[in-house]
């Protein structure tokens, strides 16, 4: 039998770029999408994955792709996620997570048997009246998950949604521990740098490597029910205060931490509830990278000559 195509979309990314080596491993054809050639010419390609560059805000661009490789599976990780970038410019996150969403979604309706797994956020709200959204990115990510859901319904569309935790491990991401990482890989090598800034030492995040949640992923494309939004975390919550002493325990350099005044982290993220992640473990599925190997992949990846620094 012919291989399963996979369609990955924010191939370029963080997460998409671990999920199409993993997926490609497994024995999937995956098409995965990039945004820009520009970002394509700078990756380093994947055995067993053709990439396709494609403005996922465009549709012609988008259905053009998804009759080009007829997928059976869809792993929908391109968007945005940055809460400070997402106050200067709203209008961008309502076009990359909910339009392109929407873009994608509209394209596949003539694959009623594709499962699609849409990477939503922890960081949604509610949409209930009186809305009380915590910042523009939040909002994005909320309404992305009604419309996926609707659609669905609307439609007849397999559709899941996922809500990762905090994701963390080897490559190039903007999170707290890349960006320490990346902070005593510098110090390392000498460059001059200030005491590392955190916004609250006693803040608490669920922390999962991307490896790990890229198996989820998987799973759900597999055994998900349409219609169903599936924590992907951990179960256990760290204090930022706690990352901070893992990283440095293994610097080979002196690494302050400062952490900022109250009113410089005005804007601090809210805390989320802790959540234990019970349909997947029902599924077979439970974190297997330890949170020392997470840290240690992490400072070995920053320490390289050919990082992709942030």
């Amino acid at each position: 039998m012919d291989s399963p195509v996979v369609l990955v979309t924010g191939a370029g990314g963080f997460t998409g770029r671990h999920a199409c080596r993993k997926l490609a491993e497994k024995g999937y054809r995956v098409a995965a999408i990039v945004r820009t050639r520009a970002s394509l010419e700078v990756m380093s390609p994947i055995s067993g994955v053709d990439y396709y560059v494609c403005d996922m805000n465009k549709p012609d661009q988008v259905q053009e792709i998804v009759q080009c490789v007829a997928p059976q599976y869809v792993l929908h990780l391109a968007g945005r996620n940055s809460v400070s970038e997402s106050w200067v410019n709203p209008v961008l996150y309502v076009e990359s997570n909910i339009m392109a969403t929407v873009h994608l979604l509209n394209a596949l309706r003539g694959y009623e048997d594709a499962m699609i797994l849409i990477a939503s956020s922890r960081l949604k709200f509610d949409l209930r009246f009186p809305v009380e959204p915590t910042h523009p990115y939040g909002l994005s990510k909320s309404i992305q998950e009604a419309v996926s859901l609707a659609w669905g319904q609307l439609f007849q569309q397999k559709i899941v949604l996922a809500e990762p935790g905090n994701l963390v491990g080897p490559g190039p991401s903007t999170g707290i521990c890349s960006l320490l990482a990346g902070h005593i890989a510098a110090l390392e090598r000498g460059e001059p740098r200030g005491p590392f800034r955190l916004s609250s030492t006693q803040a608490t995040r669920d922390f999962l490597d991307v490896r790990d949640a890229v198996n989820a992923y998987e799973l759900l494309l597999q055994q998900g029910v349409p219609g169903e939004v599936y924590p992907v975390c951990s179960g256990v919550d760290k204090s930022l205060g706690e990352v901070c002493k893992s990283f440095i325990s293994l610097a080979r350099v002196d690494c302050l931490i400062e952490e900022e005044s109250r009113s410089e982290h005005a804007g601090v993220l809210p805390e989320t509830p802790n959540i234990q992640p019970e349909a997947l473990k029902e599924m077979g599925w439970s974190p297997s990278v330890a949170w020392d190997s997470s840290v240690n992949d992490i400072l070995q990846y920053f320490r390289r000559e050919d990082a992709d620094y942030i």
